[in-house]
C-alpha cells in the first residue's frame, strides 16, 4: 500500500526554540508560517513538522500524491481507496471519509501503542 510522503508532525511547546534545535541539526525551514505556529522542516528527504499549540502529541504523517517535497505524483492512490483498504484490513479509521468524494481529505487512524498516524491528502 502506497501512503505518499512521509513526515513527523512534532507537538512542540516553544516554535522557536524546536525551529533553531533543528536548524543546528542541519535542518532548513522548507514550509510553513512561524507566527501561526506551524513550519515544515526538511533535512534531505526527511521531513520533520514543528506545530506548537495544534496537538497535543505526535503524529506520524502521510500525504498520498505527494513526494518528499510536496510536489504532486502523477499517479498514487487515493486516499478513499486506501481506507478501503485499511477497512477491509479490519483496521479502524478514526474520522472516516465519503468514498464517493474526491479530492483533498484526511483520515486518522491509531496504532497497536497508540501512536496517531494521519493520511492527509491535499490534491
Amino acid at each position: 500500500m502506497e501512503l505518499g510522503a512521509f513526515s513527523v508532525s512534532l507537538a512542540v511547546k516553544d516554535i522557536k526554540k524546536s525551529k533553531d534545535f533543528y536548524l543546528a541539526l542541519g535542518f532548513e525551514v522548507f514550509h510553513g508560517d512561524e507566527s501561526q505556529g506551524w513550519l515544515i522542516m526538511k533535512n534531505a528527504s526527511c521531513n520533520i513538522g514543528l506545530f506548537q499549540g495544534m496537538f497535543e502529541k505526535n503524529i506520524l504523517t502521510f500525504n498520498p500524491g505527494w513526494d518528499q517535497n510536496a510536489q504532486e505524483q502523477s499517479s498514487y492512490i487515493d486516499i478513499r481507496q486506501i481506507q478501503k483498504e485499511l477497512k477491509a484490513k479490519g483496521i479502524e479509521i478514526e474520522n472516516e471519509i465519503d468514498e464517493s468524494g474526491k479530492g483533498p481529505a484526511n483520515l486518522s487512524i491509531i496504532d497497536p501503542d497508540g501512536n496517531s498516524i494521519l493520511l492527509d491528502q491535499h490534491i
